[in-house]
């Protein structure tokens, strides 16, 4: 599946480069909107809501309209997330850019651009739509990429959420010295989902690193149980994007992250 995504986003980034070079591309990402930073929204005490604007998925197929993608994170910032994530790939997820910005002229949040990201182009684009993050995905990067990627982001003032989903990964971004390492329940070569990899794995992130939890994670029973295995932060999307009340149901989740709570 992950070979299969990484194929479609090549080739829609290989036409919009031929509309839109990347020179052109690097001229905006310098004139974009002063970046949010991200890593004290996320060092907050408890655990940090990142919350998701995710129309569909591979796995679950469509979950939300999301015709004022706006709005969603007007919601979001009300219920006390710290950072939006807004998918942008389109094939799969349906997703554009255009959410981005829109998201981004409307909330003070910093926000993350989640697609998969395969080269500069992206970063320059992510930049330039506004994003203060991006992820990047281990498994679609082999160690020199991941590590200029991250060096670009960086070099452009924006933070990188390094997604792992196995022990190796995981060593992979910490000697890339990642500071937000998101750890993934979702196997996204199979699309299958242990609860158990989280638990495993955050343990094992550095202190000195921000460990987010990711996928799997729609209760407060869950934030708690994120909680408990040592992670900083915790991304949801799904349980939001369906809520008949995002705010509320943000607010819940929120909640239960908050120092003390059992």
């Amino acid at each position: 599946m992950l070979d299969s995504l990484l194929a479609g986003v090549r080739e829609d980034v290989a036409q919009r480069e031929r509309a839109v070079p990347l020179g052109a591309v690097r001229e905006k990402a310098a004139s974009a909107p002063v970046v949010r930073p991200a890593l004290p929204a996320l060092e907050q005490p408890g655990v940090s809501l990142v919350a998701e604007v995710k129309r569909r998925s591979p796995s679950k197929g469509s979950l939300a309209a999301i015709a004022d993608p706006a709005a969603l994170a007007r919601a979001y910032e009300a219920g006390g997330a710290a950072v939006v994530s807004v998918l942008t790939e389109a094939r799969r997820f349906g997703g554009s850019l255009a959410d981005l910005v829109a998201v981004r002229s409307e909330v003070g949040l910093p926000v993350l651009r989640k697609d998969f990201l395969v080269g500069e182009y992206q970063v320059q684009e992510a930049r330039a739509a506004g994003a203060d993050l991006v992820l990047l995905i281990v498994a679609a990067l082999d160690d020199q990429q991941l590590g200029d990627l991250l060096a670009l982001t960086r070099e452009l003032g924006m933070e990188a959420l390094v997604e792992v989903h196995d022990e190796s990964e995981l060593e992979r971004a910490v000697a890339a010295d990642a500071r937000i390492i998101g750890v993934n329940a979702r196997d996204l070569r199979t699309l299958e989902v242990d609860p158990g990899t989280p638990d495993r794995l955050v343990p094992l992130v550095p202190g000195d690193r921000v460990a987010v939890s990711e996928s799997g994670i729609s209760t407060a029973a869950d934030v708690r149980r994120a909680a408990a295995g040592g992670a900083r932060a915790a991304l949801v999307g799904e349980s939001l994007v369906t809520s008949s009340d995002p705010e509320a149901a943000t607010r819940a989740l929120v909640s239960a992250g908050l120092p003390g709570v059992s």
